[in-house]
């Protein structure tokens, strides 16, 4: 076994290659058309097409996983390129493999763990380009099937593979023409980038035990830098041999058992592969080997592949059952069915079966029965409206994770998480918006120690001496001048809004916890967001340290200078309605109600002009209104504030229709652990959580003629649009649990009680709905 005390600790310089090896041509397989895919409206109404989001801009992947999983085993298609940071992408004409831990809908790539090749022929040790698959390891491919929790696919080889999954172990099947076949396992596959400094893996490790597990090992500084895999895998039949390969391609000597280095390989070579398919069960664990072993002896057994495709397929039918639909077009049920699977893919699991873990103070801990540690927390996208979702139809899953963003907290030496990914908190976007999650599970009465949290979070939020990542910068200026400055830190506009949000939430927290001074203090600098809201212009504007704004100022910009930018994947137009706890704080700074409407109606109404260099993730434009990234997309039900809810029913039901499909680039942007997803579900349903931590939603235009919804404890929310057409976004009367519902809103303890919730849809507008400000969302308060 690889005791991890002989990796090397300290991270090395590696030397690029310099060697290659010879490669033969040919496999003798015939090559295979052009692939066919499902995508595009091929599944059937009302179950998820996996290929929804892995074209475009979504960043999803197709393979096998259970829901909230630690295992993702999914084929790779590339992983130079910014549209595979899920290592796969639509339309890509070869893949290389398939490896065992996915990102879903990330901006950023990782991961691509364990990567196994079923192959035939001459032996090839690199990948070779996308485009000349025969030049490596690479292989053309076809017949693509996917479903929750299985994948298929024909190689051009002539194998045919097959993927399922546990929770902690993969399981793929590969049928092999008659004759020899070998498996080449490659630790060197990972996630690149143009921004990556070598070496990217700085220690790995294989060894073949006596039992025939194959068992390795390696450390990764890609995006969490320093996150360690560990793993376990067995065949169904004995490799006549194993055969291991060092940096460099470098070959072993025959009876080699363990080697150690930083690219290592190995291939599993099977002379009758064709008598009989190969599965192949991997265990894997971010603890050691030895959790690696026990989470694949404990949840892989045995080696019938059908018997884990059929346990997976029912956890995932439980799952998507949460939630049923009536009514909408064919492709709005697949979109819905397919928004729900993505929104039930992570967090990941990171706890092994006998509750160990790493924490963020990359020590191992022991969890108490029952507990759960969970990976990939998207936090800067997710609090918006996933985790909402989480607490609505899985209500005791969103307790655990709050204990465990809660022990995070109190492990971090940051603070409250931010994006931990593998135990590595990677301190990616900005804020702490951990703290939003666990004060609107607080809010909504998710039982959780939140007082527990409170150290952890004053540290981030009032110790200055508290180390910082970018997420974090800035804090003393902001709390000193009460706001970022533009000439002193990138993204000061973004900062300044969101800390603010954070304050405000942790300033529940705060009182939950008796810290009476420091919740005032928090609420009060919850307040920041007004000192970078230019009265004199009606937009977020960047402040200089001297207190003046910087000159000239164009809201469609993303920063005063060429230095940096201004704003966090947004521009001035997208950053001022970044306000989600003091929206009348807002209204009233733009000069009242009439103000605000039009504002928002010029929001929506804009030239869609981006500068040059505009990131990627701003996309969905609708005028300067960016569905694509999560800054907007609260903003849409803002009209509710303002007495123009109807302006709300029009503008969600023309998102809901115009910025997703059931296409492969069905998600107009990075599906972001399943925020766009989740953005999509609760507005088809009808509501959406403006501001997460009152335990508020905001009603919108529901999609479907009729959803049933679990809710939990047996209860169900019923959901009727009665009289729902294409051409009816609109009501003016709404019912719930049988009476006159005279307002836009329902708070959590309302829904979560269960009930009907009934809607009147029509053609025409009722501007008189919820235009008292009795019938406001402020009104709820």
């Amino acid at each position: 076994m690889i005791p991890p005390a002989k990796l090397p600790v300290a991270r090395r310089s590696l030397l690029r290659a310099s060697c290659h090896l010879a490669l033969l041509a040919g496999t003798g397989a015939p090559a295979l058309a052009a692939p066919r895919r499902h995508g595009g409206g091929r599944s059937a109404p009302g179950t998820p097409d996996l290929f929804i989001g892995t074209g475009g801009d979504g960043h999803t992947f197709p393979g096998a996983s259970l829901p909230f999983g630690m295992v993702q085993v999914s084929p790779d298609t590339d992983t130079a390129r910014w549209d595979t940071c899920s290592g796969y992408h639509h339309g890509d004409a070869s893949l290389l493999g398939f490896s065992h831990t996915h990102l879903s809908g990330t901006g950023i790539g990782d991961m691509l763990d364990v990567l196994v090749v079923p192959a035939r022929g001459a032996l090839r040790l690199d990948p070779g380009p996308l485009d000349k698959p025969e030049q490596g390891y690479r292989l053309r491919y076809a017949r693509e099937d996917a479903r929750p929790g299985y994948y298929r696919v024909a190689l051009e080889n002539g194998v045919t593979s097959e993927l399922t999954a546990t929770l902690r172990t993969g399981i793929q099947r590969h049928a092999y023409p008659a004759g020899e076949g070998h498996l080449l396992i490659d630790l060197s596959h990972l996630v690149q980038d143009s921004s990556d400094f070598p070496p990217l893996i700085d220690a790995a490790a294989l060894e073949s035990l006596d039992d025939g597990t194959l068992v390795g090992t390696r450390r990764l500084w890609r995006w969490a830098k320093g996150r360690q895999i560990y793993f376990a895998m067995q065949f169904s039949r004995a490799p006549a041999r194993i055969d291991f390969f060092a940096d460099d391609n470098a070959p072993c000597p025959p009876g080699t058992r363990a080697i150690t280095g930083k690219r290592l390989k190995a291939v599993a070579w099977f002379p009758d592969a064709g008598t009989a398919p190969i599965v192949v069960r991997t265990g894997i664990s971010a603890v050691d080997v030895a959790g690696a072993r026990a989470n694949l002896a404990t949840e892989a057994a045995h080696f019938d592949f059908d018997a884990y495709a059929k346990a997976a397929q029912a956890a995932w039918d439980a799952e998507l059952a949460r939630i049923t639909v009536k009514g909408g077009t064919a492709a709005q049920q697949t979109i819905m069915a397919t928004a729900q699977y993505h929104a039930a893919l992570g967090p990941t699991l990171l706890s092994d079966v006998d509750g160990r873990t790493i924490g963020l103070d990359r020590q191992v801990h022991t969890l108490a029965q029952g507990e759960a540690a969970y990976s990939a927390y998207s936090l800067w996208d997710t609090y918006r409206a996933f985790h909402p979702l989480q607490t609505l139809i899985r209500p005791a899953h969103a307790a655990t994770m709050m204990a465990d963003l809660i022990r995070q907290t109190q492990q971090s030496p940051y603070g409250p998480p931010v994006w931990p990914l593998q135990g590595v908190e990677t301190g990616c976007m900005i804020g702490w918006h951990a703290v939003p999650v666990m004060a609107e599970g607080m809010a909504k009465g998710i039982p959780a120690d939140y007082a527990a949290a409170w150290p952890g979070i004053r540290r981030r939020a009032l110790d200055f001496t508290t180390p910082t990542q970018d997420n974090s910068l800035g804090i003393p200026l902001y709390d000193q001048l009460g706001y970022v400055p533009a000439d002193l830190l990138f993204e000061s506009v973004s900062r300044t809004l969101e800390y603010s949000y954070d304050d405000y939430a942790a300033a529940k927290i705060a009182r939950a916890a008796g810290a009476v001074q420091d919740a005032a203090h928090l609420e009060k600098r919850s307040g920041n967001w007004r000192n970078v809201f230019d009265a004199s212009v009606g937009f977020a504007r960047p402040r200089l340290s001297d207190g003046s704004w910087t000159s000239p100022y164009d809201p469609v910009q993303l920063g005063h200078s060429s230095k940096w930018r201004d704003y966090t994947e947004s521009n001035g137009w997208q950053a001022t309605f970044l306000n989600q706890h003091d929206v009348p704080g807002l209204m009233a700074a733009m000069g009242g109600e009439a103000g605000f409407e039009a504002k928002l109606d010029a929001l929506f109404a804009a030239p869609s002009t981006l500068p040059k260099g505009a990131p990627p993730d701003i996309s969905g434009m609708l005028g300067q209104y960016a569905h694509g990234n999560e800054p907007s997309h609260h903003v849409a039900y803002l009209y509710a504030w303002c007495g123009a809810h109807w302006k709300t029913q029009a503008m969600v039901r023309r998102l809901l229709t115009t910025m997703y499909t059931d296409k492969p680039d069905g998600i107009i942007g990075n599906d972001d652990c399943g925020q766009m997803s989740a953005w999509f579900i609760l507005s088809a349903l009808g509501f959406y959580p403006v501001d997460p931590v009152s335990a508020v939603y905001v009603l919108g235009s529901p999609l479907f003629d009729e959803a049933r919804v679990s809710v939990g404890a047996g209860k169900e929310l019923v959901i009727e649009a009665r009289g729902q057409g294409p051409d009816k976004p609109y009501y003016g009367k709404v019912e719930w649990n049988g009476q006159p519902l005279d307002r836009c809103w329902l708070h959590h303890a309302e829904l979560i009680a269960g009930g009907t919730l009934v809607f009147h849809m029509q053609a025409e507008p009722d501007k008189r709905f919820a235009s008292a400000p009795a019938g406001r969302p402020q009104a709820a308060s």
